[in-house]
């Protein structure tokens, strides 16, 4: 008996230790189930499902190169896209100027790592409908003071931030006293085209990148919409990874992904960030004079 009474114990201790050690054992099942997606964004377009399309390319190329879920998650506007940014939501993502200038201030060891050929040189077209009476010209146009105008996004660099820093610098005003109460903002590129293309704004500005695409695929008439006058060059978009990204999925992670993305060569996928030119590398330092102006406007703090 108490033979038995020993082996028992003993047989309860070594099944005690047992469920111990497959406790504490990691499960391959339960750390792939636990693996959290790379999640990225952009700041959005007037055609979301188009947008959509595109950027779920880009998760799927991205996935395969560097061996980790990714995901696209669209947002409402541009301040969206910075918040998500901010609070780690999204540890990736493609900003303007202005936004990843908003979204690197607001996250410390934030980083700039990628943007398109054209971007280092990026300009605003200014346009108008053919009805205002307003003509292309090589100066800026002063015959738009008191014209109805429409910006794009209050947080868009090629369709704010640069034009309202050349209004203020030829006509030596704000562009609401240069405009006056006529002057609006439209909420993105697409819907200021439009917008002036229809004839509800006399004019307004946007980017040059997303004028000439319109006008390629035939949405844009140059005949009822066209082109007034082109602002300087200046640095412009940029792909933006969280220093997150590194403690998530390992050291040196944001250096492969900038690789990633700098060797995307596929049509398609550079097609749906309308840069077909390709990708280079980019740092916090190319968007130095962005910063510096953003602090003029106050647009950041």
């Amino acid at each position: 008996m108490t033979g038995t009474r020993r082996l028992t114990r003993r047989g309860l201790v070594a099944a005690a230790l047992g469920l111990a050690a497959l406790a504490a054992a990691p499960s391959c099942s339960t750390a792939v189930d636990a693996a959290q997606p790379l999640r990225f964004t952009a700041i959005p377009g007037e055609n979301t499902a188009e947008m959509i399309a595109g950027f779920d390319r880009v998760a799927a190329y991205l996935s395969g190169e560097l061996g980790v879920p990714v995901e696209y998650v669209p947002v409402a506007d541009y301040g969206a896209s910075v918040e998500a940014f901010k609070n780690g939501d999204i540890l990736l993502s493609w900003f303007g100027g202005l936004t990843g200038v908003q979204a690197r201030q607001a996250v410390p060891g934030a980083r700039a790592i990628a943007f398109g050929v054209v971007d280092p040189q990026y300009k605003s077209y200014f346009i108008a409908n053919a009805q205002s009476g307003l003509k292309p010209s090589a100066e800026f146009p002063m015959e738009l003071a008191g014209k109805r105008f429409t910006f794009g996004s209050a947080s868009s660099t090629s369709g704010r931030m640069m034009p309202e820093y050349w209004i203020r610098q030829h006509t030596g005003k704000s562009p609401a006293a240069f405009f006056g109460s006529e002057m609006k903002f439209s909420g993105n590129h697409d819907a200021t085209w439009q917008l002036v293309q229809d004839g509800t704004f006399d004019a307004g500005v946007l980017s040059y990148k997303t004028y000439e695409t319109k006008v390629a695929a035939g949405e844009i008439d140059p005949a009822k919409c066209f082109v007034i006058w082109e602002t300087p060059p200046y640095a412009d978009y940029s792909w933006n990874a969280h220093p997150a990204l590194d403690a998530q999925f390992g050291a040196g992670f944001v250096d492969k992904l900038q690789a990633a993305l700098v060797g995307m060569k596929d049509e398609d996928l550079l097609a749906a960030l309308m840069r077909e030119e390709g990708l280079v590398k980019a740092s916090n330092a190319d968007f130095a004079a962005l910063a510096e102006l953003a602090k003029d406007l106050d647009l950041v703090r």
